[in-house]
């Protein structure tokens, strides 16, 4: 349940970062169901129509939530000497934050902010794909396909980690369930991983995936990675 701030706030000290940082405490604590402008306003100790002063609708306010997402992620990150190691840093780093704020992650990780920490995430991620050789129109679609794959990947955890606990636990025990009872004379592959599949793990899917991804953008980059971990791999 929200904490409402029972004394008003001293009229022009509120902040757009005040704003989005409740935002983001509402959407942690109570979900996207508890995330409403007149809540925000409650727990703000302000009125609703004082957080129109800096947002002009609850979309630019979404999009800033977003853009704090993307500068705690990024938080005192620097390339490193290996593109290869950049580009994995980068996927694990918006995860981690989207796992960490699974209901602000499902409700922005799709949308385009255009804020600061957004623009400083793209250049310093093209900077990475250029590292790697790509150029032109090359640069461009890998660099959108690194931040899609990233964003797609992260989005949909978050989406299912926003769920009632319930459902997700119904989801998750449904590898024990419906899959380890097939037939095996209809079902012979299932039937074959029926064990396998229900001790899968989140992180054993993300790690493999991601691996798959460094894997071909290694092979298809001008400039391979040359430092001796991925060499040897």
């Amino acid at each position: 349940m929200t904490t409402t701030n029972a004394r008003r706030l001293p009229r022009g000290t509120l902040t757009p970062q005040m704003i989005v940082t409740e935002s983001l405490r509402l959407l942690d604590t109570e979900g996207s169901d508890g995330f409403s402008m007149p809540k925000l306003g409650r727990a703000l100790g302000a009125d609703p129509t004082a957080v129109y002063r800096h947002f002009a609708s609850k979309d630019d306010l979404v999009l800033a939530i977003a853009d704090r997402l993307i500068e705690e992620a990024q938080a005192g990150l620097v390339p490193r000497a290996c593109w290869l190691d950049s580009v994995e840093e980068v996927a694990r780093r918006f995860r981690a934050t989207c796992v960490a704020h699974p209901a602000a992650a499902a409700l922005t990780a799709y949308r385009t902010t255009q804020g600061p920490a957004e623009i400083r995430a793209v250049d310093m991620l093209i900077g990475v794909v250029r590292q790697a050789g790509f150029d032109g129109a090359e640069a461009a679609v890998v660099y959108r396909a690194i931040a899609d794959f990233t964003l797609a990947w992260a989005g949909s955890e978050a989406a299912f980690l926003a769920l009632d606990a319930a459902l997700q636990q119904a989801d998750r025990s449904a590898w024990s369930r419906a899959y380890r009872a097939v037939d095996r004379n209809e079902y012979p592959h299932i039937w074959s991983l029926r064990d396998e599949l229900a001790d899968v793990q989140d992180e054993d899917i993300f790690d493999r995936a991601l691996g798959f991804f460094l894997a071909g953008l290694r092979m298809k980059a001008p400039t391979p990675c040359a430092c001796a971990a991925h060499t040897t791999a």
